[in-house]
């Protein structure tokens, strides 16, 4: 039995989240490229080489060892009844031991933005953290006027937790970011963002 891996599949209502492939290179780099300036002022500057195939060949096999050492889950998501590629989303920093948590990350393509997909997708990657990985606490973090990205979130269970100043350089400069966190016993209540 050892050596043998099961492949991971979350199953949503209507999509299927699993790690990125090597076949799955067109798909994704002509969706981020179609998508390149409804992302751009969300996400880090990319490299240079962020849409070519050694990027992604490199990005495939992150993914793979991220999961089977247990350091992150990041999964491609697919539309299930005609296998699109819509987006992406990843836990990352798992931490194990007494803090017993991770990061979510994630990006829709822009044609399918505002379609619910999104919350879906959390849901089914926050049920799998408390459920499958025994976490205790997932965190997440987006720009203050990133109006979809605080809905999702508080749509999905997450509550605001603060602000980090320069948390992370989006668009070629540091921002602040908000942060929310979604935790398995959760008895806060509602936290509104100020």
């Amino acid at each position: 039995m050892f050596g043998i891996r099961r492949k991971l599949r979350i199953e949503t209502a209507r999509m299927t989240l699993r790690l990125p492939l090597h076949g799955d290179f067109k798909a994704w780099a002509d969706l981020r490229a179609e998508s390149a300036e409804f992302l751009a002022p969300w996400e880090p500057v990319w490299a240079h080489d962020h849409l070519t195939r050694r990027a992604f060949t490199n990005r495939v096999y992150w993914a793979a060892r991220a999961e089977a050492q247990g350091t992150a889950l990041p999964v491609l998501m697919f539309r299930r009844d005609d296998q699109r590629l819509l987006g992406a989303i990843t836990l990352d920093n798992i931490r194990r031991g007494p803090v017993q948590a991770g990061t979510l990350g994630y990006w829709i393509g822009a044609p399918y933005a505002r379609r619910g997909y999104m919350r879906e997708a959390i849901l089914a990657m926050v049920h799998h953290a408390f459920v499958q990985l025994d976490l205790s606490r997932i965190d997440a973090a987006c720009l203050p006027e990133n109006a979809a990205s605080r809905g999702v979130l508080e749509k999905t269970g997450f509550k605001y937790e603060g602000v980090a100043q320069s948390y992370l350089q989006i668009a070629g400069r540091w921002r602040n970011h908000v942060l929310y966190a979604n935790l398995r016993a959760d008895r806060r209540g509602r936290t509104d963002a100020g």
